[in-house]
């Protein structure tokens, strides 16, 4: 997906010259946490985000720091931060040259600028000129239209047919065996590390038709050898132990013949 299907295109902007109050406004009237900044031809010159009102005067949050500390960070860096703290217009407290894409630019290349930088936010630019905002929100819309649209469902070979080509895909899906009988899927094979159980599980609950996975995988720990059953085999190993035995039958022992000793035998003396 590209940037444009899934941004806003209806952007609130302030311009560079506005109060920092005005802006602090809009924020607060729109529900938002960030406003692009516009130069006089509608020009993207900036970002204001909350993050930029953190360090303020009014509310006693500036820097403070020891005088050696302050001689080590020098004058300059000292007063970029007074004006970040006493400023009143916005181009005193954006931030300038912001991170920007297109709106062809894909999804994917979006996120990774997201990480990278660790914003929340991106402005979609044409010429220069903003047309639009691309949000963690819209990729979250994204999601969830996507996840809701409805998808054919397969026979049990379709399914299996699906659920191997995922793993084959995937760099750290060995070669497993996948039974699925009424819409159940039955994995099977060897993994070498804990985390893969989870991820087979996933691929196989993603395709289409699947009501239930059961996991037999064998974890074998690489270094030692050690073999790990499966959680579920385990616990129906557990059940089948705790469960109480039949009882033994029991056998009547026939009363032998007495010895005809045996009265003189315990018979007191006179």
């Amino acid at each position: 997906m590209l940037a444009r299907e899934v941004m806003t295109p209806r952007v609130i902007s302030i311009e560079a010259d506005a109060a920092i109050t005005q802006a602090a406004h809009l924020m607060l009237q729109n529900r938002i946490s960030g406003l692009p900044v516009v130069g006089p031809k509608g020009e993207l010159v900036g970002m204001v985000t909350e993050g930029d009102f953190l360090r303020r005067g009014e509310i006693g949050t500036q820097r403070r720091r020891s005088r050696w500390l302050e001689f080590l960070i020098g004058p300059g860096r000292l007063a970029e931060e007074y004006v970040q703290a006493r400023g009143r217009k916005v181009e005193d407290v954006m931030s300038r040259n912001p991170v920007t894409i297109t709106e062809q630019t894909p999804l994917e290349t979006a996120v990774g600028l997201m990480e990278r930088h660790r914003i929340k936010r991106l402005p979609v630019v044409r010429d220069g000129a903003l047309v639009g905002m691309l949000t963690r929100a819209n990729l979250l819309h994204a999601l969830v239209s996507l996840a809701t649209q409805p998808q054919a469902v397969g026979d049990d070979a379709t399914i299996r047919a699906q659920i191997l080509a995922e793993c084959d895909r995937q760099s750290w899906a060995p070669m497993s065996n996948v039974v699925v009988r009424n819409g159940v899927v039955e994995l099977w094979g060897v993994i070498t590390d804990e985390r893969e159980r989870q991820a087979r599980i996933v691929a196989a609950e993603n395709v289409p038709g699947v009501k239930a996975v059961h996991d037999h995988l064998v974890w074998i720990e690489p270094m030692s050898g050690f073999v790990i059953e499966p959680p579920q085999d385990q616990a129906r190993a557990q059940q089948g132990s705790i469960s109480t035995p039949p009882a033994p039958a029991r056998t009547e022992q026939k009363a032998g013949p007495v010895h005809p000793m045996s009265t003189e035998s315990y018979a007191e003396p006179k």
